[in-house]
């Protein structure tokens, strides 16, 4: 039908079409209007995203946060504007950062008028922590539909934990659309075969398959049997023949939510271009505006004015408001007060879920830490968190986590009776098995965090480069997500450089928002988790040994707690006015120790500075980093068994760094700190030759 012709009553048929023309129009609009973006996909899945959000999904606009909605993921957030649209005409209302609901709305159509520019709430992009509705960062192809399967292991998991007879708590599903670049990129092989594996029947991914990427046809470099292989994963395929058949699609969403025990894959058969196969197919497909010809071309078979802009015709809005408007609100408000019953007759379950929601942690959480006395032989990092790991997980109900297939060597395995492995069949386990799939655990603990639930995943530090890509979207995302990397240096000896990272602390050091650690010695290890699980918008980077390393007599030294400051005083000469300083993490914390009493029994006026996190130290105030470092005292010399990148910033100009160089070597660790330098009688004489030349 023609859009002139609303003024006369039509039939939902027609209601639903105008609908999907609406959302393609102002897509059309808006990448035209910013000369950039991605008009092709949004335009031939408008019919997808408006009957999963008009038909199938239980949403509230007017509550984007609430805890048992249905959550839509778009894996290949290029065509943000399909979400976008759909915020809009939906009349979604925006959140802040403190989970207060503001009422005005989460997309203007003023956001979509500027769509990609400064400040409008309609990025180029979907971002979780910029517009009300979005629930995770997508952009890198997968990344979404990954970060899925950790949204759907924790439905699993509060369902299981918090469901009692009479009341369904949480019972929502998961949403996603993802393109052939999105399933063409690994992490979402290690996913989906995790999700298969886990038998997750709350997770849908809907297929566009379009046959179009960038550089043209698929068959150029992707000509798997998609079917197929998921199907030996474990999922259910269905097929969808016709991306505009509305009732096929909202028949095939029916079918998922019936399938248990499987995860669902629906392949889509669609074609990039206005919703119908013809000559234009292909335009807008590799992110670039239609042009003013082909824009006319498009309304025109629309039956939409070819000369309007933006436009949202009468009835749009109001249909979206009698469908999932509407349908959200009823379930919401049913929801609500199947809460408030809850609450009165299982009420610590009930205030488990609202400090969950609003990312607090119960009362005692941190009671048991352990306090580990001094010892010259010492526990090793990693050893020393698997003990905090087990108490925290025992004090904080909604905390867990797991390892990729390292557990016993990261010592993350929850050995406390009644954990258990998170299974198909045993969905109320604390301790998850990622299996050797870095890269899906980093985007699975962001799904984790997405849902509230306080999670950690772990590996050795030199495979953080396999998990980078999640964890820098964690950054993105202001998500307290946990990583626990251990064999931090060169620990690992005899394994070699394969397994020694030398340039990792720099690289995590360099990404904005992420907390990166490095604690020194057991209770360091403590105090670190202490600080990292009082975080609500960061991530954290934990970065342990593999060897023992000794226990500090803190009666003698300072107090570990300075760990929340990023770096303290940890021992000075008698009156303190230290005349050099010796700062170092990790396993060097103890060499400068030594160092530190060899330049005193000397009568050089040394001062050891403990300095785990760079990131926490830098947010400190110029008074308190002043006491630390003070300017005067230009003969500094840092040690740590990584790359000196950075180090400047803290030695300055004056200044040494013992660092690496080079990569590492295959040899046990004496043999290793003796080659490359790590021993205290090195550091001793650097202090002096600094003291000399001053």
């Amino acid at each position: 039908m023609s859009v002139t012709n609303v003024a006369a009553p039509m039939t939902d048929a027609e209601l639903d079409q105008l609908s999907i023309n609406t959302i393609r129009t102002l897509s059309i609009d808006a990448v035209e209007r910013a000369k950039s973006g991605h008009p092709g996909t949004p335009m031939a899945l408008a019919p997808l995203v408006y009957t999963i959000w008009n038909r199938a999904m239980r949403f509230d606009p007017d509550d984007p946060i609430w805890p048992n909605r249905d959550r839509f993921v778009l894996s290949n957030g290029h065509a943000s504007m399909l979400l976008w649209s759909m915020l809009h005409l939906t009349e979604t209302k925006a959140v802040n950062a403190d989970y207060e609901r503001l009422g005005q709305p989460s997309v203007s159509l003023d956001d979509i008028r500027r769509f990609r520019q400064i400040g409008s709430k309609a990025p180029g992009h979907p971002e979780y922590h910029w517009v009300s509705g979005v629930e995770t960062t997508t952009g890198p192809l997968g990344q979404g539909a990954a970060t899925s399967v950790g949204m759907a292991i924790a439905e699993k998991w509060l369902a299981d934990r918090y469901n009692r007879p009479g009341f369904a708590i949480f019972d929502y599903n998961i949403y996603v659309v993802c393109g052939d670049g999105c399933l063409m990129e690994g992490v979402t092989s290690e996913a989906a075969s995790l999700a298969g594996h886990l038998g997750l029947d709350n997770l849908c991914w809907v297929y566009d398959n379009n046959h179009i990427t960038i550089e043209g046809q698929t068959s150029l470099a992707f000509t798997e049997d998609v079917a197929t292989r998921f199907l030996a994963y474990g999922w259910n395929v269905l097929r969808v023949g016709d991306a505009n058949d509305l009732d096929r699609i909202q028949q095939a969403l029916g079918v998922f939510r019936e399938t248990k025990g499987r995860p669902t894959l629906i392949i889509l058969d669609s074609h990039i271009g206005y919703g119908a196969p013809h000559k234009h197919d292909t335009a807008g497909a590799h992110g670039e505006p239609l042009g003013a010809e082909e824009v006319r071309f498009a309304k025109r078979s629309y039956g939409w004015p070819e000369d309007a802009q933006f436009l949202v015709p009468d009835g749009v809005r109001e249909h979206f408001a009698a469908g999932i408007g509407a349908r959200g609100a009823t379930a919401r408000n049913r929801w609500t007060a199947l809460l408030t019953s809850y609450a009165a007759k299982y009420p610590d379950l009930a205030n488990e879920i609202d400090q969950m929601q609003r990312r607090d942690l119960p009362a005692g959480w941190d009671r048991d830490l352990p306090v580990f006395p001094a010892d010259a032989k010492g526990i090793a990092g990693r050893d020393a968190s698997g003990k905090v790991l087990n108490v925290l997980a025992q004090s904080i109900p909604w905390f867990l986590g797991g390892s990729a297939d390292l557990g016993p060597s990261n010592k993350t395995t929850l050995t406390y009776k009644g954990a258990g492995s998170f299974q198909a069949g045993n969905p109320s386990g604390k301790m998850l098995h990622f299996g050797i799939r870095e890269h899906a655990m980093g985007t699975i603990v962001n799904g984790l965090s997405l849902s509230k639930l306080r999670a950690f995943g772990a590996t050795f530090f030199i495979f953080s480069d396999y998990a980078r890509p999640a964890m820098r979207l964690s950054a993105l995302m202001e998500l307290p997500t946990i990583f626990v990397f251990t064999h931090d240096a060169m620990g690992d000896g005899e394994d070699g450089p394969t397994h020694q990272p030398v340039e990792h602390l720099a690289s995590l050091r360099a990404m904005p928002g992420l907390v990166t650690l490095r604690p020194g010695d057991a209770n360091e290890v403590v105090e670190a988790y202490r600080y990292v699980m009082q975080l609500h918008h960061q991530p954290a980077v934990l970065a342990l040994s593999r060897q023992p390393l000794p226990t500090l007599d803190r009666h003698a030294y300072a107090s570990a707690a300075g760990v929340a400051r990023g770096a303290y005083v940890l021992a000075d000469p008698p009156g303190g006015n230290p005349k050099v300083i010796l700062i170092a993490s990790g396993s060097e914390l103890s060499l400068a120790v030594e160092a530190h009493g060899k330049l005193l029994a000397e009568g050089i006026r040394a001062r050891v500075v403990s300095m785990p996190s760079w990131e926490i130290f830098d947010r400190q105030t110029q008074e308190y980093r002043d006491s630390v470092l003070p300017p005067a005292v230009k003969a500094r010399v840092a040690v740590e068994q990584a790359s000196t990148f950075g180090w400047e910033r803290y030695v300055g100009s004056a200044g040494r760094v013992i660092g690496m160089h080079t990569f590492g070597a295959s040899a046990p660790l004496k043999a290793l700190q003796e080659k490359f330098g790590f021993e205290p009688d090195r550091v001793v004489a650097s202090a002096k030759e600094l003291l000399g030349k001053q």
